[in-house]
């Protein structure tokens, strides 16, 4: 028999072409997340996924997907995954870990430039009938000779700073991992303490994933730190920020601006996430922009990483270690 692949969200055709040559495919050809119960259905004789951002698996998937080999992660970002359940259980879990680099940091730039520019307001300004020409108003920041922090200093970080080095604007950064100092030229950022990071910058562009210790990094406390003023982008993921203490720096004017594609909503692993992002952000146009989680919407890029996680499930059921395999499960090792 052919092994069976379950596919959680809408892929390319190529993609299940691909998969449809030696396995069997069971893939969701709606825009829609199957619901929980669905998902633990449609996996229950899988021997292996290809999953996405609204995804869960821990324990208690596990225990009904008895027949796994394989979990292939169609994303970069795998905080809402059990891989040492996974291991335990002998299951190869993998990620697409470099084609969302480009577009996540390019998607960064767009809201920190749409923001300080307040391109949106702009665009609604002109559609609303009321503008017949130049006026001294919609006023914003301007980047060059300013001082920008990047918290999380990865591949995401890292490209973030590179695109950024023609705005003629100072970058400094913040991570675990530092650079060799005689290398950061090369690198164009500085290394600086968090606190320091906060107090210098002008802008600040949150890129680190969701972990215990950054979990709320930007909270009442951190955001007292930073400068009056300042404006703030969140593409790593929502929970790293206190929505609500975002909106009262906000409205406080602590805060010009902030800008996001991801929500404390999205984190699925935390049983006590928010249900919906502060009406006080919704409600703020003037001070806010908002994507859908866009960082690697881009058709071409979707495509590949598609074709990667399918790749890698195709390794794996080959008997292959797959080339993205972020673990190693038990049953290999031993």
């Amino acid at each position: 028999m052919k092994p069976r692949v379950t596919i959680t969200h809408l892929v390319h055709d190529e993609v299940t072409q691909l998969l449809s040559q030696t396995c069997t495919v069971v893939n969701n050809d709606s825009r829609a997340t199957w619901p929980r119960w669905e998902l633990i259905e449609k996996a229950k004789q899988a021997d292996a996924l290809m999953v996405f951002m609204p995804d869960v698996i821990d324990e208690e998937f596990l225990r009904h997907s008895t027949s796994l080999k394989v979990v292939a992660a169609a994303l970069k970002g795998f905080d809402n995954f059990d891989v040492e359940a996974l291991s335990r259980r002998g299951i190869w879990f993998t990620i697409v870990p470099d084609l969302l680099t480009a577009p996540t940091a390019e998607l960064a730039i767009t809201l920190l430039l749409g923001l300080t520019r307040r391109v949106l307001e702009g665009d609604r300004f002109v559609r609303s009938g009321n503008f017949t020409g130049w006026r001294p108003e919609l006023y914003g920041a301007e980047l060059t000779g300013r001082t920008l922090g990047i918290v999380g200093m990865g591949a995401v970080g890292r490209m973030i700073a590179h695109r950024l080095l023609g705005f003629e604007v100072k970058i400094v950064y913040h991570d675990a991992r530092r650079f060799n100092p005689n290398d950061e030229h090369a690198h164009g950022p500085t290394w600086v303490s968090f606190q320091e990071l906060l107090t210098q910058s002008d802008f600040v562009i949150l890129a680190v994933p969701l972990q215990e210790n950054t979990f709320h990094l930007i909270n009442d406390d951190t955001l007292a730190l930073m400068k009056p003023g300042g404006y703030l982008v969140n593409i790593g993921r929502g929970s790293v920020v206190d929505e609500h203490a975002v909106a009262r720096a906000l409205g406080s004017g602590k805060l010009a601006g902030y800008a996001a594609d991801v929500f404390e909503i999205e984190d699925l692993q935390r049983p006590d996430r928010p249900r919906s992002i502060p009406k006080a952000l919704l409600e703020n146009p003037r001070q806010t922009l908002f994507t859908p989680h866009l960082g690697s919407a881009v058709d071409d890029v979707r495509r590949k990483i598609e074709l990667r996680a399918a790749r890698n499930i195709l390794q794996a059921l080959r008997g292959e270690v797959p080339d993205d395999a972020v673990n190693e499960p038990m049953s290999i090792s031993s």
